[in-house]
């Protein structure tokens, strides 16, 4: 890359939790954690709770093998610019992105990730629904311990790691600027996404969320889902148990999330997903943010 290439950006949202989206389809741009860090700095740089980057799974090293199912892999990164297995409102807003540049049509389509293959259904409303895999639910928790107050939290794992954990009012998860302390710190040896959660009626739950690398988000994708498979297991509700798929409306700050859990185990995701902006990095700043 000289110091006159122009590479484009889009920013875009769901559910208000942001990203930067890159699109480097033939795999040519090498992206340090400092610079992801810095173009996703809400003052230095574009601003994002993370940054997609849009390559053909053939050729990326890690989505090759998933090449023949998904054209398309989302190189997805933190905020902080860590790598990330899986972003639930990052994986709609991808899609939106697709659909918006022309490259897939409405309807279904698959996209790759470092979780693994996921489906999505790209609705002509806006809406996009998300097939975000089976959720595992590990026998080992944690507690979480805050503001003189503790919790205990199920572990959850869509792909990331979650700890969901009960409370009688949000505010009691405090600013969130920094990771809730838990324990024992050995069962998320790589970090993990912390959910504080509170009903709001029969099948209606509310959170707020300490997601790892980004602090609090306005919504975390992943988080709503492990919410609502943890909601529904204190609730008694397994749908493979049963056959009935279970639903949850999950609020998020940004917004609310419709949740299912069908009786195979899947668990899809549907919530809105929008481009707010297009534009391009200015040369130099931007050969200054990947060599960093």
């Amino acid at each position: 890359m000289t110091s006159t290439q122009r590479i484009a950006f889009l920013k875009g949202h769901g559910t208000e939790n942001d990203f930067v989206i890159v699109p480097d389809p033939d795999g040519r741009l090498d992206l340090s954690a400092a610079a992801v860090a810095r173009i996703c700095d809400r003052r230095a740089g574009v601003g994002g709770d993370g940054l997609l980057r849009a390559v053909r799974s053939a050729v990326h090293p890690e989505a090759r093998a998933q090449a023949g199912e998904a054209e398309w892999f989302m190189d997805y990164r933190n905020g902080d610019g860590s790598v990330a297995e899986m972003c639930g409102n990052g994986v709609r807003v991808f899609a939106r992105y697709l659909l918006h540049a022309g490259l897939v049509e409405a309807g279904d389509l698959a996209i790759a990730t470092r979780a693994g293959v996921r489906r999505v259904h790209l609705a002509k409303s806006g809406d996009v629904t998300v097939a975000m895999g089976r959720a595992e639910l590990p026998e080992e928790g944690v507690v979480v311990t805050l503001g003189g107050r503790s919790w205990p939290a199920r572990n959850v794992s869509m792909g990331n790691p979650h700890a969901v954990t009960f409370v009688e009012d949000l505010a009691h998860a405090g600013d969130l600027y920094t990771t809730p302390p838990f324990s024992p710190a050995a069962v998320y040896p790589d970090g993990v996404n912390i959910e504080f959660v509170v009903d709001r009626g029969p099948r209606h739950v509310a959170m707020r969320v300490h997601e790892r690398g980004s602090g609090e988000t306005r919504s975390c994708g992943t988080g709503a889902c492990a919410v609502a498979v943890a909601t529904a297991r204190r609730d008694g509700l397994d749908p493979a148990a049963t056959g009935t798929p279970v639903t949850y409306t999950v609020d998020v700050l940004g917004g609310s999330l419709t949740i299912t859990e069908l009786p195979d185990g899947t668990v899809e995701m549907t919530g809105p997903a929008v481009i707010v902006a297009e534009g391009s990095f200015e040369p130099e700043w931007l050969t200054g943010a990947l060599g960093a």
